[in-house]
C-alpha cells in the first residue's frame, strides 16, 4: 500500500514570477530550506537536491519525468534520510501544476508512492512550509 499528500498555495505574483522561483536553482535556495538544485530540467536527465540538514550532508536524487514551461513538471524522488534503499519502484513521485486561478497562480504539488502514512502526514507538512515560504518570497520579489 502507498501513501499521498497534497498541498497548495495561492500566490499574488505572475505565473512568470512564480514559474522562475520554482526552477531556477539560485532562487529554489532562498526559499527550499537553503537546497542547493541541481538539473537542466530535460525530461530524463537527473535532479538533484543537495545540502545540509541537523549538520548532516546530503543529496537526494531523481529524474525529471515532465516538463511543460509556465504549466508544471515532475519528477521521481528518493532521499538518504528515508533509509529505503534507492530502487524505482521505491521512489516518490512530484508533481508540480501551476494554474491561474482569480487572486493569482495556485501552485499544487502531489506527492505519491510514499510508503508509510506517517511520511505521508510530515511530507504535507513539509509541502505547506516550503510553499508558504515560495509564496512570501515570490510576492515580495513582485513589483508594485
Amino acid at each position: 500500500m502507498s501513501f499521498a499528500s497534497s498541498s497548495s498555495v495561492l500566490i499574488k505574483a505572475t505565473r512568470e514570477a512564480v514559474w522562475e522561483a520554482l526552477t531556477s536553482p539560485a532562487l529554489v535556495k532562498q526559499y527550499f530550506f537553503d537546497t542547493d538544485l541541481v538539473t537542466d530540467w530535460t525530461v530524463g536527465s537527473p535532479i538533484l537536491f543537495r545540502g545540509e540538514w541537523d549538520g548532516k550532508a546530503y543529496e537526494d536524487r531523481g529524474t525529471v519525468l515532465a516538463f511543460e514551461p509556465m504549466n508544471g513538471f515532475s519528477f521521481n524522488y528518493w532521499s538518504g534520510f528515508s533509509g529505503l534503499e534507492d530502487r524505482p519502484e521505491l521512489r516518490q513521485l512530484l508533481r508540480y501544476a501551476i494554474d491561474e486561478v482569480e487572486g493569482g497562480i495556485r501552485v499544487k504539488v502531489d506527492q505519491s508512492n510514499i510508503d508509510t502514512e506517517v511520511r505521508a502526514a510530515h511530507s504535507a507538512s513539509n509541502w505547506r512550509e516550503v510553499l508558504l515560504g515560495l509564496k512570501k518570497f515570490v510576492e515580495e520579489r513582485a513589483p508594485g
